[in-house]
């Protein structure tokens, strides 16, 4: 912890976090509605170190970043933000700004808390869009925010209505994403010979050894003949006198049964009789 804390610095009223090289803060969507969002709907005046609080139809996407607690050099920041009512005695959620507004888009996604029979749903997100000018004529930016709203069975002690009063955001700019992925490794030379996977299997087959066992060489010597007793059967059910590549067959003489057949009838000479 003191790696994290000796990077902290005041910036303004509220402490502003620089994680180390190496670390960023990446929550799961599950982590963000159980120990950000729900804390902070439970009790208003919640902070912490990597979320700050936000108005966003005051604040242009581009200049939200400035407005985060994490350092300059991450990739997606995250928001409190208490939802403006576009309608007085209405639900819907007013998100436009001076230069442009937020458009939904896509199905919301379910969150939940556990796996299997498990699981229990506790959140909702919401993926927005941030368009120049006004609807419906409106022109298509890269920012990209993730609302994330409690649903599900609320907490103990809470009203109902106050799962629509906090939201947590998540923003960021494909474009900037994509620039800061991790670059892939450079190709392989083309003027570099390709390996051939089948390459052993001519250095396997052209062998000498491998000639030599199977009697291929002219000057190889004639596999050793082995007699076995008569009567021996082979795999085909015939008598043989086989060579050094079979194995000997083990009889069961107490349950061995000989087919015998009748012996072929003998032809006999005809007898002539000779007349005097």
């Amino acid at each position: 912890m003191s790696d994290v804390t000796a990077v902290m610095h005041l910036r303004g009223e509220e402490p502003w976090l620089a994680l180390p090289p190496g670390f960023r803060f990446h929550p799961t969507d599950e982590e963000v509605v159980t120990h950000y969002l729900t804390p902070k709907i439970r009790n208003p005046d919640f902070s912490c170190l990597m979320v700050a609080y936000v108005n966003l139809n005051n604040t242009e996407p581009w200049d939200l970043p400035k407005k985060a607690k994490m350092g300059a050099g991450e990739t997606e920041w995250f928001f409190f933000v208490h939802k403006d009512r576009k309608y007085p005695t209405g639900t819907r959620t007013n998100r436009a700004t001076k230069s442009g507004y937020w458009k939904a888009t896509g199905k919301d996604k379910e969150i939940f808390r556990g796996i299997g029979l498990d699981a229990v749903l506790v959140g909702m997100k919401k993926t927005l869009v941030f368009y120049r000018g006004r609807a419906p004529g409106g022109q298509k930016t890269s920012w990209v925010m993730h609302e994330y709203r409690l649903e599900g069975e609320l907490p103990h002690r809470l009203p109902r209505s106050a799962k629509d009063d906090w939201a947590v955001c998540r923003l960021f700019n494909k474009e900037l994403a994509a620039q800061n992925a991790p670059q892939m490794a450079p190709a392989a030379d083309a003027d570099m010979e390709e390996e051939d996977p089948f390459a052993f299997l001519d250095e396997l087959l052209n062998s000498d050894d491998l000639l030599n066992n199977a009697g291929l060489l002219g000057n190889a010597d004639p596999p050793m003949l082995m007699d076995y007793p008569s009567g021996a059967i082979d795999f085909a059910g015939a008598s043989s006198s086989t060579s050094s590549a079979a194995l000997p067959v083990e009889l069961d003489m107490e349950h061995r049964t000989r087919k015998t057949e009748p012996p072929a009838p003998q032809q006999q000479s005809p007898n002539y009789m000779w007349k005097m």
